[in-house]
């Protein structure tokens, strides 16, 4: 998707083209942002491609074809300058009517500017997937940040978009979290010698003891009520009752993060419902698995992997991706055949193991399913210091840790929640909103150092405060106007988009106008901090235009046109905001 206007443009130049070199091969018409704004708002290469195999001068070309896309009656108020540039780059520049109509569109289409028209199919996004064994950490808080940000994202090109958790409710760590607690129960602790050695050793797992003891009920998401028995002997009791009560402590980390979910779906029911058995069974009929050692084997070298790998150990049990692939033919099964995986970059091991299994079951999955994200971990700094771990959980930071702390201030959600738990604390909306954007600020695949410090500045050097503030700065300015902005829309603009508007309105004009192609790009590349990036840009080119343009001026005309542009890229900072789930304040 290009942006306003591009579409157009694009069809111009191939029109051009086929003028002036009719036997030319149909050239892919390329269009970008001079990187100089005083190079015009439009640059097109096609001279460059053309030049050799049509063995000319590429600058006798470009005019050659910058002729005829100006004698084109399609371009009459849409493209307002024609320059050749260099070896034979060809520079365009809007006409005002056509900057004029970015600033309309964004009027007419308001909170859906930037949104594709055309319906998509179904997408599932499964994200933060984590072990019901402790609480969220700054990983998945990365992880919630990514998913939540790029199915909003989805949403806005037309996908309809399913998002998923999968609990890893099964296995050896639940296992030692039950004896964790257990031994907490019986009066146990860190660094007594009965101890044991795999037991998890935060805080939160004298919490779940006691109030396992207390007889207490717990319940989450979309599961059923789990009331303790408080018999430290029965383990299967104290499992389900520790698993109930994480599941519900990270409702609420996820919940302080703004992130909802359509499905949450259990490990343990693949087993129970005989799922993982029967991909087992499939890949052994379809003869993609052999024993050896004891241990039953699949030949994930037959789909790129770089040996095989076990999938059933000697002693029974299934190895950790055995399972990961009855869930994802669950998957395809329920029709979701465009699927999205972020995970840490630890699983990226899983991708081969996990495709291999679905290729070797035959039933019609395509070799790249699913798609992944894998994202690095983050680095917490505060007070200059790496903070390492976290007194609640025992051995890291966690997300609740990061938005308490990015908020300022000495409160607890967990007591904010207690005293109102049908309402989220709107005071500690600064806090989520620092965390999601700065989690968002660097590409996935990048490590990223969270400065608590810097998430507390109220200044431009905080990213978040920056973009917000830009936001509220334009709220203050039609504060102080104090008239009828849907009167704008009739607002002449010619101040903002004729020859003598300043160069900071024009660069502001195209940034507003690279935002639905931005927004395509970014859903294509699985990419959301594209949108961050965006934000931050188009804050500078607003913060430039205020500080050159005077908006309330005593000339109604150029008042109302100035007022127009700023209604424009506030609304287009909010629809960005509202994509990766940050608020857009009216003050700051």
């Amino acid at each position: 998707m290009l942006p306003v206007h591009y579409q157009t443009i694009a069809t111009l130049f191939a029109n051009a083209v086929a003028n002036v070199a009719p036997d030319a091969p149909a050239p892919a018409i390329t269009l970008e942002r001079p990187k100089a704004a005083a190079h015009g708002d439009v640059a097109c290469n096609i001279a460059l491609q053309l030049a050799k195999p049509l063995k000319t001068n590429p600058r006798e070309l470009a005019q050659r074809i910058a002729d005829a896309l100006q004698a084109d009656p399609a371009a009459s108020g849409l493209i307002g300058g024609v320059e050749i540039a260099g070896p034979g780059f060809i520079n365009l520049r809007l006409a005002p009517a056509a900057r004029a109509a970015i600033v309309r569109a964004v009027q007419t289409e308001g909170d859906r500017f930037g949104a594709a028209a055309t319906p998509r199919d179904t997408v599932l996004v499964e994200f933060v997937s984590a072990n019901p064994t402790g609480p969220l950490h700054v990983g998945h808080g990365r992880q919630a940040a990514l998913g939540d940000a790029l199915s909003t994202l989805l949403a806005w090109q037309g996908w309809r978009v399913h998002r998923e958790f999968y609990y890893n409710d099964a296995g050896v760590q639940i296992q030692n979290l039950a004896i964790s607690v257990q031994a907490r129960a019986r009066g146990l602790a860190p660094g007594m010698a009965d101890w044991p050695e795999a037991a998890y050793n935060g805080d939160y797992i004298a919490d779940i003891a006691q109030d396992f003891l207390a007889g207490k009920t717990v319940s989450a998401s979309d599961g059923a009520p789990v009331t303790a028995s408080g018999n430290v002997d029965d383990l299967e009791s104290i499992r389900r009752f520790a698993v109930t009560y994480l599941r519900n402590e990270q409702d609420i980390d996820l919940r302080a993060f703004g992130v909802r979910f359509d499905h949450y779906y259990l490990e343990s029911s693949l087993y129970t419902d005989g799922k993982v058995e029967a991909a087992v069974q499939k890949l052994i009929t379809q003869g993609k698995t052999y024993e050896q050692d004891g241990a039953l084997w699949l030949r994930t070298t037959d789909d790129g992997d770089d040996k095989d790998r076990v999938m059933r150990k000697s002693d029974g049990g299934y190895t950790y991706f055995v399972p990961d692939v009855a869930y994802h033919t669950t998957k395809w099964e329920r029709g979701f055949h465009k699927v999205i995986n972020i995970q840490g970059s630890d699983h990226h091991g899983t991708i081969a193991r996990v495709r291999a299994g679905l290729q070797g079951l035959d039933i019609g999955i395509p070799a790249g399913y699913p798609d992944y994200v894998l994202h690095k971990m983050v680095t917490v700094m505060k007070n200059g210091e790496e903070v390492k771990i976290s007194k609640r959980a025992g051995s890291y930071v966690t997300v609740r840790d990061l938005i308490e702390w990015s908020n300022g201030g000495d409160e607890t959600i967990q007591a904010a929640m207690a005293a109102d738990p049908q309402h989220w604390p709107a005071h500690f909306t600064r806090g989520r909103d620092a965390v999601r954007f700065f989690l968002l600020s660097r590409k996935a695949d990048t490590e990223f150092v969270f400065d608590i410090d810097l998430a507390l500045k109220q200044n431009d050097e905080n990213p978040v405060y920056y973009v917000q503030y830009a936001h509220a700065r334009i709220c203050s300015v039609f504060e102080q106007w104090g008239g009828d902005a849907a009167s704008l829309g009739s607002a002449d603009l010619d101040a903002v988009t004729g020859a003598d508007a300043s160069p900071q309105a024009l660069a502001l004009i195209q940034r507003l106008a690279d935002f639905p192609s931005m927004l395509a790009d970014a859903a294509n590349e699985l990419a959301p901090h594209a949108v961050a990036f965006y934000l931050r840009d188009l804050a500078g080119d607003f913060h430039a235009f205020y500080n050159a343009d005077r908006v309330l001026v005593d000339d109604e005309g150029v008042r109302h046109a100035r007022l127009a542009l700023l209604a424009a890229t506030r609304q287009v900072l909010r629809n960005g905001l509202a994509v990766i789930g940050v608020s857009a304040p009216l003050r700051m």
